[in-house]
């Protein structure tokens, strides 16, 4: 990964930020807010809870488009074990625990509900719980965690690692790799005291906390490849 490469298109990102234009995607900081608000583990309506937690004023893409319903399927998974998904999000969100090792789980643990809602609703056509793709397993972490974690699109990522001329473009989901570049990313970024003015100018309320979110961080890679890759959300 070339740094000059990097801090060119940090420049890049700067003036893009100071725009109008920037403003189109922070309905991710909304629906990430209304998730730290809403999110309990322990909510005895697991259902309605996980659905409160979902929620956007602008748009539902990210866990709801054409062929691709999320939200829907776990839902419909909580008809079934509540206190199963209460136990899988708990592991989920255990910080002792590697978040690659975890998300597979999740994943995992996801395949065993889809069979199980099948056999239960033998009429549905659903054969896929739209988790194993990573988005939602990322959105999870990165709405729970937003300094830690944020949103991850494979095809996108893979075209950020290419720009920068990196050696080692993987095919196969690196969550720990993820991570740790888009750590490194936001790093960079907070360095740029002119940028973090001009993305916090963005919001209609003053919020410090919104400073380290690695939204941000999504925002610079996403804004980098949007020649190449447009993702859904």
């Amino acid at each position: 990964m070339q740094l000059s490469i990097l801090k060119e298109w940090i420049e890049r990102f700067k003036k893009y930020l100071a725009k109008p234009q920037s403003r189109a995607l922070l309905h991710l900081y909304e629906s990430q807010q209304l998730f730290a608000q809403h999110w309990d583990t322990e909510a005895a309506d697991f259902a309605t809870m996980y659905d409160q937690s979902l929620q956007n004023n602008t748009t539902k893409r990210l866990w709801k488009r054409e062929a691709y319903e999320p939200k829907r399927l776990l839902l419909a998974f909580t008809t079934l074990d509540a206190d199963y998904l209460r136990f899988i999000f708990r592991d989920l969100f255990n910080e002792a625990i590697e978040p690659a090792t975890r998300a597979s789980r999740f994943i995992f643990h996801c395949d065993e509900l889809l069979q199980q809602y099948k056999t239960t609703n033998p009429r549905s056509i659903d054969n896929n719980h739209y988790h194993d793709d990573y988005q939602m397993v990322c959105l999870y972490l990165a709405f729970r965690y937003p300094k830690q974690y944020t949103l991850y699109h494979q095809e996108a990522f893979q075209a950020f690692l290419r720009l920068l001329n990196s050696r080692n473009i993987l095919e196969s989901h690196d969550m720990e790799r993820f991570f740790k570049i888009m750590r490194t990313v936001q790093k960079l970024l907070l360095k740029e005291e002119e940028l973090i003015q001009c993305h916090l100018a963005r919001f209609p309320q003053a919020n410090a906390d919104l400073r380290e979110h690695l939204l941000l961080a999504y925002e610079f890679y996403r804004f980098c490849t949007a020649s190449q890759v447009k993702p859904p959300f």
